[in-house]
């Protein structure tokens, strides 16, 4: 049986991606997939690589993803599941590509700078 390791970042998120032939089934962090990402955007933004190569059921996904918030780790997923696709079948590469899944999303979060009460939003200014 062969298996498929990927990694994914976005954010301050990590997700390491365990993919193995099988029926569709995915546990995350050894919890269910839908009990896990319980939004629907989320779990929408998860499955479009699979959905793209059509191969929704195919797969059973193993993923482990720590730091950062749901957002940032199902960014994190999605980007390892395309990273696995591309080493089952290199012809997957430009439809993937195409979408814009095997693109790392570079953004992270800015520094607080000292006398600021955020990155950049200031105390109110007065005055008096």
């Amino acid at each position: 049986m062969e298996v498929y390791i990927a990694v994914g970042r976005r954010k301050q998120s990590i997700a390491r991606v365990r993919m193995t032939p099988g029926k569709g089934k995915m546990i995350v962090n050894k919890s269910e997939f839908l009990a896990y990402f319980k939004r629907e955007t989320l779990l929408m933004d998860i499955m479009q690589p699979l959905e793209i190569t059509e191969n929704t059921g195919n797969f059973d996904f193993t993923v482990h993803v720590n730091g950062g918030g749901l957002s940032g780790q199902a960014g994190a997923v999605r980007l390892g599941i395309a990273r696995a696709l591309i080493q089952y079948s290199e012809d997957y590469r430009s439809s993937l590509k195409q979408a814009g899944f095997l693109t790392r999303d570079s953004r992270e979060t800015e520094r607080k700078k000292y006398g600021l009460a955020k990155a950049r939003k200031r105390f109110q200014f007065s005055k008096r």
